[in-house]
């Protein structure tokens, strides 16, 4: 499998398998959603997009990044949404980085969009769909996110398996030469300590990626207090590895990007 690392900005073309990358937080906050009951996931274009589509559907859940705000019902925040009920609901998620990059590969046929918390599910994914070229979209601070890069590389390099490395970059994310067999529906919750899907070895091989991401500057940032709409536990929730077992799909559905979980045979 040919890996390629790119910043959204750099996104040309719809490739044929594209992994949108947002750690912190965005797609630790939607695995968080499924496995709190919600149906799907819509990625809105912007924020008046996400209040939009709430109007019209009045059992839609809005949620954005930063502090709350009017007509909003949910934050961006792993540690604030773990405790919600969202059974059967669809929520509607604008965010700075991680919604932008989905939805700049709209077009792509597979496109997963993915955190360390569904890092091994993804995986599957690309290798039971045995492609040869994947695409990952690091979404933050345009490819230089090294929480984002960091579980990109983690991603391909579970995806080629173990005797194959996948390409690593050091500094903003370039192009690097270097699904089948799934299901779509409402995910379980996972009510398991942290890393239950996971097996020592597989977290030894991840601590590296892991101590790089914790070290990035949007963890440092959720630590102190940078940014709002944050808890306390967020970065520890988003380096969860595996916390949980399904992968998820985002699909044009009526002109929605849509995004459900996706889980392997």
């Amino acid at each position: 499998m040919d890996a390629h690392f790119l910043p959204i900005s750099r996104v040309r073309q719809a490739p044929s398998v594209a992994v949108v990358v947002d750690v912190m937080r965005a797609y630790t906050v939607a695995a968080w959603a499924f496995a709190r009951g919600a149906e799907k996931i819509v990625l809105a274009e912007s924020a008046a997009d996400a209040l939009a589509l709430t109007g019209r559907h009045p059992g839609w859940v809005a949620l954005k990044d930063g502090p709350p705000a009017p007509g909003f019902d949910l934050v961006n925040s792993p540690g604030l949404l773990r405790s919600a009920d969202l059974s059967g609901r669809t929520v509607v998620q604008k965010t700075t980085a991680g919604t932008v990059g989905a939805l700049a590969v709209k077009h792509a046929p597979l496109v997963l969009c993915a955190g360390f918390v569904v890092a091994e599910a993804t995986a599957r994914v690309l290798r039971a769909g045995g492609y040869e070229e994947v695409t990952f979209v690091v979404t933050g601070e345009d490819g230089r996110a090294d929480e984002d890069l960091a579980c990109a590389e983690y991603i391909a390099h579970r995806a080629t398996g173990p005797d194959t490395t996948a390409a690593t970059a050091t500094g903003p994310a370039t192009e690097t030469a270097g699904a089948p067999g799934a299901t779509t529906g409402p995910a379980t919750d996972t009510t398991t300590a942290p890393g239950s899907t996971t097996d020592r070895a597989t977290t030894d091989r991840a601590a590296p990626y892991l101590r790089r991401a914790a070290a990035s500057r949007a963890a440092v940032e959720l630590a102190t207090g940078i940014r709002e709409g944050a808890h306390a536990d967020d970065v520890a929730l988003c380096l969860e590895l595996d916390r949980f077992p399904f992968a998820m799909a985002a699909t044009l559905e009526d002109g929605l990007m849509v995004l459900r979980p996706h889980t392997p045979h």
